[in-house]
């Protein structure tokens, strides 16, 4: 029996979708052909006439899910600039919503491990969604004093996708919400209140090692070896015998 067209599109759709919410629950690892498939109300014999093999499915789904988020992230922003465009940004995506509705949000969180070991196939589709999201949202900021606009985006991206990674791995909601609420403070910081918690300048790893070794080469002078008194360098010699005197 052929399909049309449409029916098979539909298809492929339904597959796409359901991998997407075991990568979210379970990560890749824990999404086999098979799972997906079931989920799908699809048989597994069915997978390989839309995908050629696993890798492919998380590399299409990558590519779905970095295009839609894109979207989602960045919608409404447009006409925001610099510490305002962080803001909205950061608390739309560090948001205790995002971090307890996991099997429908992000799947980054779930994915970040498993894509450390994944195929080059797989980490093409995953950079290729980061550098369209990190360009559309360099466009919002303005350059700052040692960081790039490109910069910027990269580190508040890597910021949040880190962070609320944090947030789903520890048991501790109230930590949780922390990491989450610690993370939104330092995108948006100011610049260092003069005095406070000021600890004078950092010594470069250079002169820390070279200060190191000043101690280390004082206290050696300092302290004296161990074993080592007055007379224990060896066996002590008897005086010579004295010759009689003449008669």
């Amino acid at each position: 029996m052929r399909y049309t067209a449409e029916h098979k599109h539909a298809t492929h759709a339904r597959i796409l979708a359901a991998a997407e919410k075991l990568f979210r629950a379970e990560g890749f690892s824990g999404a086999s052909v098979e799972r997906v498939m079931r989920a799908a109300g699809l048989t597994v014999g069915g997978f390989y006439a839309h995908f050629a093999s696993k890798e492919a499915l998380l590399a299409e789904s990558l590519r779905a899910f970095m295009e839609e988020r894109r979207s989602l992230w960045l919608s409404g922003l447009e006409g925001l600039k610099g510490p305002a465009f962080l803001e909205h940004f950061a608390r739309r995506y560090l948001s205790l919503y995002n971090r307890d509705t996991g099997q429908t949000s992000c799947m980054m969180p779930s994915l970040l491990s498993d894509l450390t070991r994944a195929t080059p196939r797989v980490q093409a589709a995953f950079v290729q969604g980061l550098e369209d999201l990190t360009s559309a949202g360099q466009e919002q900021l303005p350059a700052r004093e040692g960081a790039t606009p490109r910069q910027q985006m990269l580190a508040t991206v890597a910021l949040c996708f880190g962070a609320m990674t944090l947030a789903r791995a520890t048991g501790s909601r109230a930590l949780s919400g922390e990491i989450l609420d610690a993370a939104r403070a330092l995108l948006l910081a100011g610049p260092p209140v003069p005095g406070a918690g000021e600890a004078g300048p950092r010594l470069r790893s250079g002169q820390d090692d070279a200060r190191a070794s000043s101690s280390r080469k004082k206290a050696s002078v300092r302290t004296p070896r161990a074993g080592r008194s007055r007379g224990a360098s060896g066996p002590r010699r008897s005086p010579p015998a004295r010759k009689p005197k003449p008669h």
